[in-house]
């Protein structure tokens, strides 16, 4: 396989401009932007395997937590499923829900945030 000369030069020609073009700019890391834009202060509670987080202990039936609601040790905030077991997480400490990070019936993965407890 031949290597087209004119092609390489293009490249290089191009990821020289590219270079220029960002050597005046500032380079933001997009973790750090994100952590900014999210308050992530608090208690976070993990989930504790991959599986399917509920809100509810059924369909239609009220949600176990709701943002504001003083919680306690101990005291369910969702279930996650997995392979059809239905999965209760406990809260880590007292405190109140400030945030609920998941949707009901959204895929969870294994130490991913689920709540924040204030």
């Amino acid at each position: 396989m031949e290597i087209d000369k004119k092609i390489i030069k293009k490249l290089i020609e191009t990821l020289e401009d590219l270079k220029k073009s960002i050597d005046n700019k500032e380079i933001i890391n997009s973790e750090e932007t994100v952590e900014e834009k999210i308050d992530i202060s608090g208690i976070p509670v993990k989930s504790p395997i991959v599986g399917t987080a509920y809100l509810s202990p059924e369909p239609g039936a009220k949600p176990f937590i709701s943002v504001g609601k003083k919680i306690k040790k101990g005291e369910t905030l969702l279930i996650v499923e997995a392979m059809k077991t239905m999965n209760h997480v406990p809260a880590t400490k007292d405190g109140v829900v400030k945030k609920i990070c998941v949707e009901d019936g959204q895929a969870v993965e294994f130490g991913q945030t689920i709540i924040i407890l204030e």
